[in-house]
């Protein structure tokens, strides 16, 4: 049984690292945990727990912009910002209950780490937009900082692009800086019940080039809109095509009647105010549909261009006997699929490379993701060799979790 580090201070953080590239051991390095077990299992002994960096350290709410631990949990963040009015605009998504954790555990370290962006991805931005500047130690156990806590900030190289979604495989933050924005005075969304996916994807994608400025768009078979906690959805009986709508109150309202009328071609129309709203859209940022008790699936984040979408997941479900929704407008297809040997990974990553798409094996058992690559293996994989190298050179952070060697 190998020890747990949980570092309080970036120095003591600092050692720790420092200790383990001396002695050549592999750290994992975890917030709260509730990611942990995405990704290839790691071989390693010893934990780098960084949930007591949780401080928030700064909070400007007139610059926009807040300072954070990398162990601070979102849902103290968030807390904070609803007291001015604001939220973090990417639409953090609270994956624990998928995952088999409890809900509210999630971290900002975790949230940047992973880049997991939202159903607002599609208007706001990915994380990657709103992460502003970071502190870290690398795996050569040194520390460094890029960005700034500005919004407008050229300084040095834009190394936040590369830590966002690099899964503690380059550095351990110490200190996050992130853009936050206003939260909308209203939200409303349109429902559109019993679209063929052809039909659906013609509404979503009719929607988001109109001028309403929608800011959300999915679309939930019959079977995933059954289990919805929204009664206005569960109690359809039949498929539901999403779209949200945010801002100020008489803006939203004159949006969603421009809105109705535009695709009441489409079939029955409701419309959800705030409150069913953004319970809906929780849910499907969360993947709660394939979180309940004892669902044993795997789960497939996949990611391809929102035009295939629709064909693609409609293949994929007959293909694989799984089930699906669709957000940001069809370019995100999550899919549950039983588990079998390899949780249908050939099957799944054939079908979507035509369409030049990537897919995450999101949640599986141990013993699948052991056997099957769960993120894409890249194109690019000497330059992404070159740069754990550059970061990491004896390998001790999160060895092997992307893919082998990073």
């Amino acid at each position: 049984m190998g020890d747990a580090f949980a570092p309080e201070t970036p120095e003591q953080l600092q050692e720790t690292v420092a200790w383990a590239v001396d002695a050549e051991v592999p750290l994992e390095v975890i917030g709260c945990g509730t990611k942990r077990d995405i990704g290839a299992p790691l071989i390693s002994d010893h934990v780098l727990d960084v949930s007591r960096l949780s401080d928030i350290h700064s909070y400007q709410p007139e610059e926009l912009i807040l300072t954070a631990g990398p162990g601070a949990k979102l849902v103290e963040i968030e807390a904070a910002l609803i007291q001015s009015r604001q939220q973090m605009a990417f639409e953090p998504a609270d994956l624990g209950p998928l995952m088999g954790y409890a809900a509210a555990q999630g971290t900002l370290g975790g949230v940047i780490g992973c880049n997991l962006s939202g159903p607002r991805r599609i208007q706001a931005g990915a994380v990657r937009d709103h992460f502003l500047g970071f502190s870290a130690v690398s795996g050569r156990g040194e520390r460094f900082k890029a960005g700034g806590k500005v919004v407008k900030n050229v300084t040095g190289y834009d190394l936040c692009k590369l830590m966002c979604g690099s899964w503690g495989t380059l550095a351990v933050m110490t200190e996050i800086s992130v853009k936050v924005l206003p939260m909308p005075d209203r939200t409303r969304t349109v429902l559109i019940f019993g679209c063929s996916l052809e039909q659906a994807g013609a509404a979503m994608t009719r929607a988001l080039q109109s001028p309403h400025e929608v800011s959300g768009a999915a679309h939930l078979t019959k079977s995933v809109a059954a289990q919805s906690r929204v009664g206005y959805v569960s109690k359809a009986t039949e498929a539901v095509t999403a779209l949200r709508i945010e801002g100020t109150g008489a803006s939203v309202e004159y949006r969603c009647e421009m809105l109705l009328k535009d695709l009441g071609e489409f079939g029955e129309t409701e419309e959800l105010h705030t409150t069913n709203s953004r319970s809906l859209w929780a849910e499907l940022r969360d993947v709660l549909a394939f979180a309940g008790p004892g669902d044993t699936r795997a789960v497939w984040k996949v990611s391809v261009p929102p035009a295939d979408g629709p064909r693609l997941a409609a293949t994929l479900a007959d293909a694989t006997d799984g089930n699906f929704y669709l957000d940001w407008g069809g370019g995100l297809i999550w899919l549950a699929v039983d588990e079998g040997e390899d949780a249908h990974a050939q099957i799944v990553r054939e079908m979507i490379e035509p369409s030049v798409g990537h897919s995450t094996l999101i949640r599986a058992s141990e013993a699948v993701r052991a056997k099957v690559s769960v993120f894409p293996k890249p194109s690019w994989i000497g330059l992404s060799e070159r740069i754990k190298k550059g970061f990491d050179p004896k390998s001790i952070l999160n060895p092997g979790r992307l893919v082998e060697g990073i």
